[in-house]
């Protein structure tokens, strides 16, 4: 098997503000692994909250060795293994890399062996049918008539779900803001993300009046770092708590399974699909839902989620209908519903190029 790299700028419609930060464009990394004439695509995306830059990416992908397998059933065989007891194995196929470039390659690997059995991701991850689910749409930190004409729309669009970012240095302005969303939109769920902004005081006092707007469940109200104040509070909430910040890998999750009430999953957080779908097992019968999530990329960065939108009770994968120009297609998603296909692999297209060459 043969690799090769590309760069592209992802552009967003709108900035989008979060308690923490507001992004206007992030760039994104695409991983071609080529056999017997056929290619297997992925996508990383570059991340401040992460530490993930466009050099250190290029660097991260550079160095991963798939050449030396002979196609990529082994190669991911070797991938699967990093999370046995024999993580520092010589057969695996990555280093000591963050899990965002794991996810990339592991991507690439399913698309291109999806492609060489004739079926689509989900098929080789045991699912019959293709897997689809009402995804939320963010709405960011923005003025209260912005957010009441964005939910009006989307509603009207087809979405069933709106996210709202909270945290703003006013809750009383976060407030506001669901308030007018929840008169725009009234037969919408709403979920609210402060990511990690309110201290537990806060948090006690603001949820109850969230609660009260209808809002169905609150991701990460509090400052990363104590999960045992995270369960705590998910216990005494008048609202499900799900973790996010908190709740990185399979070891986070195991220490929150049944003492809060959710846990978002995104793909380059935890590792790819199949530390996700460890993560599924290790909350099963604990109380404690799955919400698939994601970070702003392209719909190849989305698709290896949709293959697994049938086992999550939330799904928030809206991050390539925050774009300007996607420059793949093949999940849909404009109508509140992503959707994989029977298509082989992961069954996107490119639709344009605009790329530097890496």
């Amino acid at each position: 098997m043969k690799s090769s790299l590309r760069t592209v700028r992802l552009e967003l419609t709108e900035p989008l503000r979060i308690s923490r930060s507001t992004m206007a464009a992030r760039d994104a990394v695409w991983l071609t692994v080529e056999h017997d004439g056929l290619r297997g695509h992925g996508e990383v995306v570059t991340s401040v909250y992460y530490g993930l830059g466009t050099e250190t990416l290029l660097r991260l992908l550079t160095a991963v060795d798939l050449g030396r397998f002979p196609d990529p059933e082994s190669a991911l065989e070797a991938l699967r293994m990093r999370e046995s007891p024999l993580e520092s194995s010589a057969e695996a196929p990555l280093g000591d890399v963050p899990p965002a470039v794991t996810a990339a390659v592991e991507s690439a690997l399913l698309d291109l062996a999806g492609k060489r059995a004739g079926v689509p991701v989900h098929r080789l991850l045991g699912a019959a049918a293709p897997p689809a689910a009402a995804t939320a749409r963010t709405i960011g930190i923005t003025s209260p008539g912005h957010a009441a004409a964005q939910a009006r729309r989307l509603t009207a669009s087809g979405f069933e779900v709106l996210k709202v970012k909270a945290g703003a240095p006013d809750p009383e302005d976060d407030i506001e803001r669901v308030r007018v969303i929840r008169d725009a939109a009234p037969r919408a769920r709403v979920l609210l993300d402060p990511n990690g902004a309110w201290s537990v005081a806060q948090a006690d006092a603001l949820l109850p009046r969230f609660a009260d707007l209808g809002v169905e469940a609150v991701e990460q109200p509090v400052a990363p770092g104590d999960p045992d104040a995270l369960a705590a509070l998910a216990q005494r909430a008048p609202l499900p708590v799900i973790a996010d910040e908190d709740a990185v890998g399979l070891d986070d999750v195991r220490r929150l399974a049944g003492r809060v009430h959710g846990v978002n999953v995104k793909l380059a957080k935890c590792g790819g699909v199949h530390a996700a779908l460890r993560i599924a097992e290790a909350v099963e019968g604990s109380g404690t839902a799955l919400m698939l999530g994601c970070l702003t990329a392209s719909s190849l960065g989305l698709a290896p989620a949709v293959h697994l939108a049938d086992r999550a009770r939330w799904a928030d994968l809206d991050g390539h209908l925050l774009l300007a120009h996607d420059p793949w297609t093949g999940i849909g998603g404009a109508d509140g519903v992503v959707r994989a296909t029977d298509r082989p692999g992961l069954g996107v297209e490119e639709v344009a190029v605009r790329e530097d060459v890496a």
